[in-house]
């Protein structure tokens, strides 16, 4: 409520498996549950790629406006069909359109060419409530092993929690 413009954005930060560059940048988290941390994409984004080579994966979510931060680390694994299939057609018609045009991560050559198959997508699939979802389109859900939230205090003598999850649950 006190945090204006996308409270659910977050940094994520995968690494290539062959470089071992890390890579940092901003989802939108669409879920939260017993599972973990959801979020969707093409699943041939960077971000897909380095995920379905090293599974491991950290969040942070940055209210500056509470002035508070929580960072989550933990592995990350791809979502089931069926969860993807109700995300994908709770999303506006444009969004599910894009989603068919967009090659993620990899350079267009002109924005036009971007446009037309968009345009050519708008009528294959004319019907706005009847999108089906690219097989190239899922969702990522990062299972927490370590949690920590972080509040601004005076003098940079900030407050840390850290829980780590054990076998007897959250230390």
């Amino acid at each position: 409520k006190t945090e204006l413009n996308d409270p659910n954005a977050l940094s994520l930060a995968t690494v290539d498996k062959k470089t071992f560059y890390p890579s940092v940048r901003i989802v939108l988290l669409k879920d939260v549950n017993n599972s973990g941390f959801t979020f969707y994409t093409n699943l041939d984004s960077q971000k897909s790629l380095d995920s379905e080579k090293n599974p491991k994966a950290e969040m942070c979510f940055h209210w500056k406006s509470l002035q508070r931060q929580i960072r989550i680390f933990g592995n990350i694994n791809q979502v089931s069909d069926e969860e993807a299939d109700i995300y994908f057609n709770s999303r506006p018609y444009g969004s599910k359109i894009s989603a068919w045009a967009s090659d993620q991560s990899k350079p267009m050559n002109k924005r036009s060419e971007f446009l037309k198959k968009i345009e050519n997508f708008e009528k294959k699939y004319k019907d706005e409530k009847n999108v089906p979802r690219p097989p190239h389109w899922s969702g990522w859900c990062l299972k927490p092993s370590s949690i920590e939230f972080w509040l601004h205090q005076n003098n940079r003598i900030h407050e840390r929690l850290r829980y780590n999850k054990t076998t007897n649950g959250w230390e």
